[in-house]
């Protein structure tokens, strides 16, 4: 990182920590990141998809939304690396990855929201 004089001195200064100063394309994924989450209904599939295992007719039905259009938030969830899918027959299942970033957002919008993770919603 090149070397940056800030116009003020107010003493206690970031310029000499300058090199700590996370780059911007690492808050670019960041913001990408929260782009996915920014729906409330994709955030309410990646919600239940980190409780469960489902296809779309039962994510529809538990969103009260139609197929086509849970279709497309998973399409946009898996694309951003949040959810996995996995194919049984002609059925297709989604669950949150498993990841440490999926398992941050998830206890973030649990602890964000006060909500109670249940012990298995599909049971």
């Amino acid at each position: 990182m090149n070397k940056i004089t800030l116009p003020h001195d107010h003493g206690a200064s970031l310029e000499k920590r300058m090199d700590c100063i996370p780059g911007t394309d690492d808050f670019q994924t960041l913001s990408d990141i929260f782009r996915l989450l920014g729906d409330s209904s994709r955030l309410r599939i990646f919600w239940i998809l980190c409780h469960c295992e489902e296809c779309v007719i039962n994510i529809s039905a538990m969103m009260e939304m139609s197929s086509p259009a849970v279709s497309h938030h998973l399409k946009v969830l898996k694309a951003g690396r949040l959810i996995v899918s996995r194919r049984d027959g002609k059925e297709v299942y989604y669950k949150a990855a498993e990841t440490e970033q999926a398992a941050l957002l998830h206890q973030m919008i649990e602890e964000l929201t006060e909500i109670t993770c249940p012990e298995s919603i599909s049971q």
